[in-house]
């Protein structure tokens, strides 16, 4: 099991009896080239030849008709709805697994209502606009979309950024605070829940006494709690000299997985704060503020 330095993201001198893994990356070069274009020679003819006029072809009554208000193309509706590209939802079309209103729909080229009825598959779209927000979380405020019970929810902090009806992708308990990532994309949120994807989280603990390297070590090799074995993806000190400041990577979504860990091992957890979740982070983000991601963010998440 590696160890990292996860302060700054150097990496640091793995601990005796777990291995370093070493991750690179791939660059596509382009190598772009130049045509060399041939003259054409054109004959003129006579004076006495009148030359023929052709007239330009009129492209405009060939344009396809724009949309009513309210309406637009069925591959649009599709897209929009997060399943797939204009490209791909063309072919899911033809291929007769989209209806409207009850009816397979297999022509391009359709338009369709935002009140429609689509179904993809058999499953029901909403088409609404997809958002993705990022929350610096702070202490006290339970992840939660409803709580009769709580004071205070995630949702309180959000509640005026945008029209849709957004909610939190996974979960972090009350006392926990750091990267929170909310949107209404259902699959993306699925997916980047699901154990099978291994998304990437980082915490930063802050323990009640320093952490022993035994337990360290331990830590990293994998302990037995009572719902089963874990171990961490990568485990260092962030404070070579007090060693009670630790920076832990795991993968697990399991509830409350990070305390348990440290708390099986005789120490309390003072403070928790995830400062990385799935290739984000909380940089320039001060706690209790928000952001919506970059296209470019959002394209990084729904290639994990």
């Amino acid at each position: 099991m590696p160890v990292k330095d996860l302060k700054g993201g150097y990496p640091a001198r793995p601990v005796k009896g777990t291995t370093g893994r070493k991750e690179t990356k791939e660059g596509f070069g382009r190598t772009e080239g130049s045509l060399a274009g041939k003259k054409k020679v054109i004959r003129l003819k006579s004076r006495s030849e009148p030359m023929a006029i052709k007239k330009a072809p009129n492209y405009r009554n060939k344009l396809t008709k724009t949309s009513s208000p309210g309406e637009m193309r069925l591959n649009r509706f599709i897209a929009n709805a997060g399943i797939c590209s204009r490209r791909d939802a063309d072919k899911y079309i033809a291929a007769g697994l989209v209806s409207v209103n009850g009816k397979i729909v297999t022509e391009l080229g359709v338009k369709v209502k935002m009140s429609d009825d689509i179904r993809f598959d058999g499953r029901r779209l909403n088409a609404e606009k997809k958002v993705y927000l990022l929350l610096n979380k702070p202490k006290d405020f339970v992840t939660t979309t409803e709580d009769p019970h709580a004071d205070r929810t995630v949702m309180d902090l959000v509640k005026d950024a945008c029209e849709e009806r957004i909610y939190p992708v996974g979960r972090l308990d009350k006392s926990t605070t750091g990267v929170l990532l909310f949107t209404n994309d259902g699959e993306l949120s699925d997916k980047l829940t699901h154990p099978s994807h291994r998304i990437k989280k980082i915490y930063q603990v802050t323990l009640d006494k320093p952490l022993t390297k035994n337990h360290l070590v331990q830590i990293a090799d994998g302990i037995e709690l009572d719902d089963g074995p874990i171990a961490a993806d990568a485990i260092s000190y962030i404070d070579q000299t007090a060693k009670n400041e630790i920076g832990i990577e795991i993968h697990s979504g399991r509830n409350r997985i990070v305390r348990r860990m440290f708390e099986h091992l005789g120490y309390r957890v003072r403070k928790l704060d995830r400062v990385f979740f799935a290739g984000l982070t909380k940089k320039s983000l001060p706690r209790g503020k928000w952001r919506f991601l970059s296209n470019k963010e959002v394209q990084f998440l729904k290639m994990k």
